[in-house]
């Protein structure tokens, strides 16, 4: 269940981070990086880390714009 719910976790913030990266919508990759802490927390407690594994890759992309974006605000 938990691996579920981290996959889920980590493919919705996939989904609200591509629009992010269009300038003036930085500010989405604060809401990915919520969704990535909740799916990496899920993805902690299972066996299998590809849930984990998902929600890290899109966590430091979204860190990444962040970083470079100024904040995003």
């Amino acid at each position: 269940m938990f691996q579920f719910l981290s996959v889920l976790c980590g493919i919705a913030a996939a989904i609200v981070m591509v629009p992010g990266i269009i300038p003036l919508l930085g500010w989405l990759q604060w809401l990915v990086l919520v969704l990535v802490v909740i799916g990496s927390f899920f993805g902690s407690f299972c066996e299998k880390k590809i849930g984990l594994t998902i929600n890290l890759v899109v966590g430091v992309v979204a860190v990444l714009r962040l970083f470079l974006g100024g904040g995003g605000f």
